[in-house]
């Protein structure tokens, strides 16, 4: 069985990361490592790490750079053939390991990223089974929402992961490597799942969501304004697209859904306080 190598972000997350890594360390899998990267934690998350995991590898933050430079630190450290990234508020249920290490030694070369199924914290509602892009490049979370039963229970194809819980290879990763990182380093959170997920469909890479593997999730363990998290979902979206689309693709997407693009600017002109100061805008 190839390694595993976990990476779990925190910031401001003792309330959380004692349950997650008591569910990591309780899986019947042992072969892999974990790698904490602490944002600059301010309520002792990385100290409770230190004092009652030694065994977790720990990088210490001094501000919040971010989830995606944070799990590229955690990245350039790893030894794991596979990458599971993992949000702190994260529980894993029993084989959850396990069977996605099983299901990898039979996986054809050219599938690289693994979704598990992600439910939320009563465990009956789906979080997300995959990401889908449509052809106007809005994205969303398959599921999301819905009961966790009928289709939801069968293997397929998707277009991306979802980073709060995913498996990346590290061939993958490795040939997706750019100026910015693993993760594009500018997106600082939010859209870089699915700008790797695109970059990897590009590659010729493939993706697949697999059942058997399940977690639960929080969500927005980090507290973060829902106005910024607005921000950086509009101004990520275009990041992306600018990236990763043709110039005659660009003026196709934005000519088709032109209504919607304005009046999306316009509201985050006239009510999103983060608009005009993401310049000044101080991440720490």
């Amino acid at each position: 069985m190839s390694k595993l190598s976990i990476i779990i972000l925190t910031y401001n997350s003792n309330k959380f990361i004692k349950p997650c890594l008591d569910s990591v360390f309780s899986q019947n899998c042992q072969d892999f490592e974990v790698i904490v990267v602490d944002n600059g934690s301010r309520d002792g998350t990385a100290e409770s790490v230190s004092n009652d995991y030694p065994q977790v590898i720990l990088i210490k933050n001094k501000v919040n750079l971010g989830a995606c430079k944070a799990r590229n630190q955690g990245i350039s450290i790893s030894k794991g053939e596979w990458i599971i990234t993992m949000d702190c508020d994260i529980i894993l249920h029993k084989d959850f390991l396990i069977s996605t290490s099983n299901l990898i030694k039979n996986l054809p070369p050219k599938i690289g990223i693994i979704q598990p199924k992600v439910l939320k914290e009563n465990n009956k509602i789906i979080f997300s089974t995959g990401i889908h892009l449509s052809f106007l490049k809005r994205f969303y979370d398959i599921g999301k929402g819905r009961l966790a039963k009928g289709k939801f229970n069968k293997s397929r194809y998707i277009f991306g992961a979802c980073s709060a819980a995913a498996f990346y290879k590290r061939d993958l990763l490795d040939e997706l490597h750019e100026g910015t990182g693993y993760f594009d380093e500018r997106f600082f959170f939010l859209v870089e799942d699915v700008d790797l997920s695109w970059r990897a469909k590009q590659r010729g890479w493939k993706a697949v969501y697999y059942p058997e593997a399940v977690c639960s999730h929080v969500g927005n363990s980090s507290r973060t304004d829902s106005a910024l998290r607005r921000y950086f979902c509009f101004r990520n979206r275009y990041l992306m697209i600018n990236k990763n689309e043709t110039a005659i693709g660009r003026v196709r997407i934005y000519s088709c859904s032109f209504p919607y693009e304005i009046s999306r600017f316009l509201y985050l002109v006239f009510t999103n306080k983060y608009f005009w100061k993401s310049s000044q805008l101080n991440w720490h």
